[in-house]
Parts: structure tokens; C-alpha cells; sequence
């Protein structure tokens, strides 16, 4: 990418960062306000996995089978993944979320119980030191389907190695690692580096990245994720995913086709 685009492109990406990542404007209607609702660590990262799993399809119906699960659980995730009894599993019966069913929830539930009580917990399985970032993934995703399970329930967490955007959980380690300066994201996660991060490569904001020259990859898989990053990383090196804030508000609340570059 050439230093001019790159000059002409800076104010708006930061303009439209601090517009659309703050609290008050982001939080009534994305699916984030779910682990906004807790205070201890282990629920805020518990509930915005379980989610981030969930978020696709129309955002309220993400809101509200979301806090379904959460209800389920009596709005103590941890306690629950740890110490529920099998009778305490039958509220589940009937849950659906789109292609998300009951068998699978259940099937999350042993595995993060299983994260938790053998590999210290979800920060700790995405950690991965040393590993490129799609390898990270790649690994949590092993560890996590460790526990016994139908394949139906796999295509529920995605793999960058099999050439997936892995959109999901890109957001869901936005949400975790991204500082808590705006209020949005928690900032919890310090064994992982905001500079490490990869977009959140979705419809909007492949189509706003493809519109400012961000992006030529016309697919939206994971060598477009990688190609996206980088070329953001030019803008901020330390924390290239705030703007993903940019790109997704363009797309979804202004019409970026009016922008001219």
C-alpha cells in the first residue's frame, strides 16, 4: 500500500474508531452487552464465547437466545461450567440458535468444562506463545473438541487453517484482549497483544475495506483476513483490529459508498 492512500485514509479510519467504538453507541444492539452483564473474569470470558459462537444471523434473535443460554446457566457461567450436575443439563432441551442445537450446546458445555479443569481456562487455551495466530486458533479449536462430540457440533467453531475467515473468533479475542479505554471491548486477556489480533472480516467490512483499497481479495476467507490486517497494521502496528469499529460502522450504519478517496 502506497504512503498516499495511507496519509488520506488515517483521519477517516480514526474519525469513524472513535465514533462507533464507543459504549453508548455500540453496546444496546450488538451482542457484546451479554458479557457486559458480568464482572468476574471467568464470566465475561464464558458468556462472550458462548456469544460469539451464536452471532450470526439477525442481532436480536443473537441477544435474546444468548441470554437464553445465559439464563440456563442461572447467570453464573463459570459456577455452572464447573460444578453443574447432569439433571441441571436437561434445561437445555430443545435450544436452538439457526443450525445451533441442544446436542451442541451440551457439547460446549463438557468442553469448556474440560478447559477449565485441565487447561487453566479459555485465555490460556487461545494463548498459544510462539505460534502464528491462525495456528493458535487451530489449536484451540483441538483442545476444545477433545471431549466427546458428534461432527455436526465441530463446524460451530471455525478454522483458519482450513482456509475460514474464523470471523467469530477474531471478534471473540477482540472482545477479550483490545483495551477497555472506550468502554466496548474488556481488555481482560495479558497473555495476548492487542498487535497480535486479526480483523473480524464480515460483509461490511469486506465490502468497505475492498471500497477504500484496503482489501483486493475478493473471497472472504482467511488469506483475506490476513491481507486486511496487514495492510492495517500500517495505520496502527500496536492495535490494528480498532479498526475493525471503522470498517463495520461504515458498512452498517453510513453508506460508504459516498466515501471518496
Amino acid at each position: 500500500m502506497n504512503r498516499n492512500l495511507i496519509e488520506k485514509l488515517l483521519p477517516l479510519l480514526e474519525e469513524k474508531y472513535l465514533e462507533y467504538s464507543r459504549k453508548e453507541f455500540f453496546l444496546e444492539t450488538d451482542p457484546i452487552q451479554i458479557p457486559h452483564r458480568y464482572t468476574k473474569k471467568e464470566d465475561i470470558e464464558i458468556s462472550g464465547f458462548i456469544a460469539a459462537t451464536l452471532a450470526w444471523g439477525q442481532r436480536k434473535t443473537i441477544i435474546n437466545n444468548a441470554s437464553k443460554w445465559m439464563a440456563m446457566m442461572d447467570d453464573t457461567p463459570h459456577d455452572f461450567i464447573l460444578n453443574h450436575q447432569p439433571s441441571d443439563l436437561k434445561r437445555f432441551k430443545g435450544f436452538v440458535h439457526r443450525t445451533f442445537n441442544e446436542t451442541d450446546a451440551l457439547t460446549f458445555v463438557h468442553a469448556l468444562q474440560n478447559l477449565y479443569q485441565q487447561h487453566r481456562g479459555l485465555e490460556f487455551t487461545f494463548a498459544s506463545p510462539g505460534l502464528p495466530f491462525a495456528e493458535r486458533l487451530h489449536r484451540f479449536r483441538q483442545l476444545f473438541f477433545s471431549v466427546e462430540h458428534l461432527s455436526r457440533t465441530t463446524k460451530h467453531v471455525a478454522d483458519p487453517l482450513a482456509g475460514s475467515s474464523a470471523k467469530r473468533l477474531c471478534m471473540y479475542l477482540r472482545w477479550m484482549v483490545r483495551p477497555a479505554e472506550k468502554g466496548t471491548d474488556f481488555g481482560i486477556w495479558k497473555t495476548i497483544s492487542p498487535a497480535d489480533l486479526y480483523l473480524p472480516l464480515d460483509v461490511h467490512s469486506g465490502n468497505v475495506a475492498r471500497h477504500l483499497g484496503l482489501l483486493s481479495r475478493t473471497q472472504n476467507d482467511w488469506k483475506a483476513v490476513t491481507e486486511l490486517t496487514e495492510n492495517l497494521r500500517l495505520f496502527d502496528s500496536s492495535d490494528p483490529c480498532k479498526y475493525d469499529y471503522a470498517l463495520f460502522g461504515l458498512g452498517a450504519f453510513d453508506d460508504y459508498r459516498t466515501v471518496s478517496i
